[in-house]
C-alpha cells in the first residue's frame, strides 16, 4: 500500500548569498549540473517536478541565518517562506533566529511563526556555538528554545561533522542536546544527522533518554544506516526520513530512497520513519 514520504531535509536556500569559498565547496562535482541547480533555488515548480519523479510527496526546506561563515542573513527566512507558498500542503520552511546576532530572541522567534516557518534551525557548527551554549553565558539562546517551547514551534539542530570552510565540527556532538532536552522538556528536538560519522553512540542515549527527541537520518548514507544504528528498530516511532540532498555527496532524493527501501528492516518501521513520523510532527 502507498503512503505519502516526507524528505525533511532538503537544502533549498538563497545561494546567492554564499560566500565565495563555501559556494567553491558547495559546487565541487555539481559542475555538469551547476546552473540547473542555481535555477531550481528559484522556482519551486522544478523542485515539484523533482519531488513527483522521485516519490516524495513533501519536503522540509532547510535554511538558517549564518551570516559570517555561509553568507545567510536573515532574509533567507522569507525566502524559505516564499518559496513553500507555492505549494504550502508539500513544502515545510525551515527557518533560524541566530543567538549571537538577534537583539529580540522571542520576538524574533514569533516572526518566523507570523511568516508560516514551521520548524526553527539551529546549527551549531555554521553559527559557531555549542547547542547548549546557554549554560555558558549565550543568553538568547536559551531565549530562542523557551519561546519555541512556548509557541510549540520544533527545533532541528544539527549534529556531526560539516565540511565547508570555517565550520566548527567540534559544536556538532549530539550529547549537548541532553541538556535542552532536560531544560526544555516541551520543546521538540530533531537531532539531524545523529551524530554522524563519529557521536552515533551519543546519539543513541539521548535519543533513547529524552521523549522529546527525535533522530533524522539525512546525510548518512542510507546504505550504511544500520550500521550507524544497528537498533534503529527501537527508535521506529521517533525517526525521520531525510537526505540532504543537494549538499556534497548526496547523489538525488531517490537513490538514497530506493538504498533505505533496500534496508532488511520491517515495512511497519520504514513506514513509520519514511511518512508517520513526520507527519505527526509536521502535520
Amino acid at each position: 500500500m502507498s503512503y505519502p514520504i516526507t524528505d525533511i531535509h532538503v537544502h533549498i536556500q538563497p545561494w546567492d548569498q554564499l560566500k565565495p569559498r563555501v559556494m567553491a565547496a558547495m559546487r565541487r562535482g555539481k559542475e555538469d549540473h551547476w546552473e540547473w541547480l542555481v535555477a531550481l533555488m528559484g522556482d519551486p515548480a522544478m523542485l515539484l517536478e523533482i519531488m513527483d519523479s522521485s516519490g516524495i510527496a513533501r519536503v522540509g526546506l532547510i535554511n538558517y541565518p549564518s551570516p559570517d561563515l555561509m553568507g545567510f542573513d536573515d532574509s533567507t527566512n522569507a525566502f524559505a517562506a516564499t518559496y513553500a507558498a507555492a505549494a504550502p500542503d508539500r513544502l515545510i520552511p525551515f527557518g533560524g533566529v541566530h543567538p549571537r546576532f538577534t537583539k529580540d530572541p522571542a520576538g524574533d522567534v514569533d516572526k518566523l511563526i507570523d511568516l508560516g516557518i514551521r520548524c526553527l534551525k539551529i546549527h551549531p557548527s555554521h553559527q559557531l556555538f555549542p547547542a547548549n551554549a546557554y549554560t555558558q553565558g549565550l543568553v538568547a539562546l536559551g531565549r530562542i528554545y523557551a519561546r519555541c517551547e512556548e509557541r510549540g514551534l520544533p527545533v532541528m539542530v544539527h549534529t556531526g561533522t560539516s565540511i565547508f570552510p570555517g565550520a566548527r565540527s567540534k559544536w556538532g556532538n549530539p550529547l549537548e542536546l541532553d541538556d535542552v532536552a532536560i531544560d526544555f522538556p516541551d520543546l521538540r528536538v530533531v537531532m539531524a544527522h545523529g551524530g554522524r560519522p563519529f557521536w552515533m553512540s551519543q546519539a543513541f542515549f539521548v535519543l533513547r533518554r529524552h521523549p522529546n527527541v527525535y533522530l533524522e537520518v539525512s546525510g548518512i548514507p542510507p546504505g550504511k544506516l544500520l550500521e550507524y544504528f544497528p537498533r534503529l528498530e527501537e527508535l521506529a516511532d521517533k525517526t525521520l526520513w531525510g537526505t540532504d540532498w543537494p549538499s556534497p555527496g548526496v547523489r538525488d532524493l531517490k537513490h538514497n530512497l530506493d538504498q533505505f527501501r533496500a534496508l532488511p528492516l520491517d515495512p511497519a518501521t520504514a513506514r513509520r520513519i519514511l511518512s508517520d513520523n513526520s507527519l505527526a510532527l509536521f502535520p
